[in-house]
């Protein structure tokens, strides 16, 4: 819910705010989704040749991941700036390439791919 929250601080006008109302919800209620199995269960990490395969128990997973990813990506490509949305389009690539690498350690390859692209987004911002 962050990151559509950072591109509606962005978007210079109400109408363009408005686009990213719905990507917040969808994050809000991804990140109270989430909250709660961790809450639940416990949350399993395991070491694998190249990444961290985390493991949480969660009722269709692949759906909570798709609207995680429709919240995270989505704001970013509604968003009214031109370099904000090619942005988004190329977590889209990175997204379809960590699932298609693996699906298993997909969550410590985003947030590594995370890290490096906040690094160039503070680099840029500088």
């Amino acid at each position: 819910m962050f990151v559509p929250f950072a591109v509606l601080a962005l978007e210079p006008t109400a109408r363009r705010r408005w686009r990213m109302a719905p990507f917040i919800a969808v994050g809000f209620v991804v990140s109270a989704l989430l909250l709660v199995a961790m809450i639940r269960s416990p949350i399993d990490a395991a070491h694998r040749q190249y990444h961290i395969a985390y493991s949480l128990t969660i009722s269709h997973g692949g759906v909570v991941v798709g609207f995680y990813v429709l919240a995270v990506c989505g704001a970013l490509l509604f968003s009214g700036y031109r370099h904000v949305a090619f942005f988004g389009a190329a977590n889209v690539v990175a997204v379809a390439l960590l699932a298609r690498l693996t699906l298993d350690g997909f969550a410590s390859l985003w947030c590594g791919y995370a890290a490096v692209s906040a690094g160039a987004i503070a680099f840029h911002m500088r």
